[in-house]
């Protein structure tokens, strides 16, 4: 179990607006990420070190964003003006994940604009809709050459150092199937109690010009 990626909402100002800004605030510049047609969404993504990647998403104006809870979340979290939306670990194996939380996964999907497609399947969604704390799991079934860390055409220059999550150690430990700090290895979690909602508050990251606080 690793990290795979970062999810961010975009806005009012929109997709291309917002991934501007966090661009500039990396010194990076977002690339075309592509379409999800089974969740009505698009993004545009940064690769970052360490096999992972930080995407902008937007809601569409599409069928898929109103019936399924990627959509849902998405939506829900740019209404409210955008910001932190989730965190992604994959895996090797969701069986075990299926079974503790007592659903199948779901298969997801994503058109990048060089026209290849890059397919997972993955689980719980519906725990980041009522607890955002909560990250969900995936596992790709796409050729992992095509992982969107792989297309930089250089060497990513920016790595997560940390995350700080407003909610419970012990709720996502349990979520998780294992302690946070020992299955994700490759960056600080800071656990803040919740004064509100819970979720991502923010994300520190190493970049050629110092740490940068999103």
């Amino acid at each position: 179990m690793e990290l795979d990626h970062l999810s961010f909402a975009c806005g009012h100002e929109g997709l291309a607006e917002t991934a501007d800004r966090l661009g500039r605030s990396l010194g990076a510049e977002f690339v075309d990420g592509g379409f999800h047609p089974r969740f009505g969404t698009r993004n545009r993504i940064l690769p970052l070190a360490d096999g992972t990647y930080l995407e902008v998403v937007e809601v569409l104006d599409h069928p898929a964003a109103d019936k399924v809870p990627f959509g849902q979340a998405v939506r829900a979290r740019s209404e409210a003006g955008g910001g932190w939306l989730g965190w992604a670990v994959r895996v090797d194996d969701l069986a075990p994940i299926e079974k503790r939380l007592g659903r199948a996964a779901v298969p997801g999907g994503r058109h990048v604009p060089n026209g290849d497609e890059l397919t997972w399947q993955q689980i719980g969604i519906k725990g980041l809709q009522s607890d955002p704390q909560l990250p969900f799991f995936l596992k790709w079934t796409s050729d992992m050459a095509l992982h969107p860390s792989n297309s930089a055409s250089t060497d990513p220059k920016i790595k997560l150092l940390g995350l700080e999550i407003a909610g419970d150690p012990d709720r996502v430990d349990d979520w998780l199937g294992g302690h946070a700090d020992t299955v994700l290895t490759d960056f600080e979690i800071k656990w803040i109690a919740p004064n509100g909602q819970p979720g991502i508050l923010a994300a520190t990251f190493a970049t050629p010009e110092g740490e940068v606080r999103i």
